[in-house]
């Protein structure tokens, strides 16, 4: 385990969130709640000057009122000044392009944390890795989050948890110290790979409980999809090296069962939209929001197929996307290549 370098500090006056959507928002109240001077980053000027004006953020948290002191902007340089710890929330297949254009401007030795769930499109890297690669920062410095959060509860202060990994435990916990208040508590582990594809693979069971949601099916089928669905997240994190506790776990678990059973999970919304008979492009043109869950779901089956590991569930759902495979007649908790009773 290495260790962080020293001029980090644990509990840091200035903290810099980009991207305004609902979760960097959330991410960011949270932040300004356990005590932090938090700017965000918002790519559209009328966002930015919504917060900092009225302290909202209506496009994305309606009727939620945010802490006086979150400062906002459209402006990188002004929000990235100073900043001890920096936040990304910006969709994950604009990752790459997004720190390209901010390299420069983030301060030297501070943590740089992931709150996005998704895989890139074509190299098929987790956002660790696009981080790692683009600003050229080692895994000490790097963490992730990742948990079972929506958003929209978690503005209202509903209690919840999550978990902040990173190759050091002591850039996790300075991290953990900061995302932390009265009703967010963030636990701390060293599996970055496994809490990584917890929150990926999660999104994909997700959309499949969202299609047989939306063509009717009911408890059972779901309840089954569910837990299929934790076994193929399994075999396939385990596959690339992470820990089995982990998909146990908040990264694991938690975050499949949140994200599969609320109808404020984006990846359930779409998967729900194409149960009821939309198209791919139909379903994308509905939402306001990315689904991370749809975009991931070609890149995690070519490093599936990589590594000889069988994702029933997530291959029905590509056939949905793809419009072979009609919503009525999913069932990927059934599909086996054997009629030999087989082992749970």
């Amino acid at each position: 385990m290495t260790s962080v370098t020293p001029d980090i500090d644990a509990e840091p006056r200035r903290v810099a969130v980009l991207g305004a959507g609902s979760w960097g928002t959330t991410f960011a109240k949270i932040l300004a709640d356990g005590g932090a001077r938090v700017a965000i980053w918002a790519r559209r000027p009328e966002v930015a000057r919504e917060i900092m004006q009225s302290h909202r953020n209506s496009d994305y948290l309606p009727g939620i009122n945010l802490p006086l002191g979150l400062a906002a902007s459209s402006r990188l340089p002004e929000v990235l000044e100073g900043a001890q710890q920096v936040y990304l929330s910006v969709p994950s297949q604009s990752l790459r392009e997004n720190l390209r254009i901010v390299r420069e401007l983030i301060p030297d030795g501070v943590p740089v944390v992931s709150l996005m769930k998704g895989v890139e499109r074509g190299t098929r890297y987790r956002m660790s890795e696009v981080i790692a690669q683009e600003l050229g920062v080692g895994p000490e410095r790097i963490a992730v989050v990742s948990g079972p959060n929506l958003a929209l509860e978690i503005a209202k202060e509903q209690p919840t948890a999550a978990v902040v990994s990173s190759a050091s435990l002591d850039t996790a916990s300075a991290v953990a110290l900061a995302a932390r208040n009265p009703y967010f508590r963030s636990f701390v582990n060293t599996d970055v790979v496994g809490t990584e594809f917890g929150g990926v693979l999660k999104n994909l069971i997700a959309v499949a409980i969202g299609i047989v949601d939306g063509v009717g099916y009911g408890e059972n089928t779901k309840a089954s999809i569910i837990t299929r669905g934790l076994v193929e997240m399994t075999d396939f994190a385990v596959a690339f090296g992470a820990l089995p506790e982990t998909m146990s776990g908040l990264a694991g678990l938690g975050d499949l069962i949140a994200t599969c059973e609320s109808p404020l999970s984006r990846n359930n919304t779409a998967g729900r939209l194409l149960g009821q008979g939309y198209d791919y492009h139909e379903v994308i043109a509905q939402m306001n929001q990315t689904a991370e869950g749809i975009s991931s779901v070609a890149p995690i089956l070519e490093l599936a197929s990589s590594m000889g590991v069988e994702m029933p569930i997530v291959s029905q759902v590509a056939e949905v996307l793809a419009g072979t495979l009609d919503p009525r007649d999913i069932a990927p908790h059934l599909t086996t290549d054997t009629d030999v009773p087989q082992g749970e």
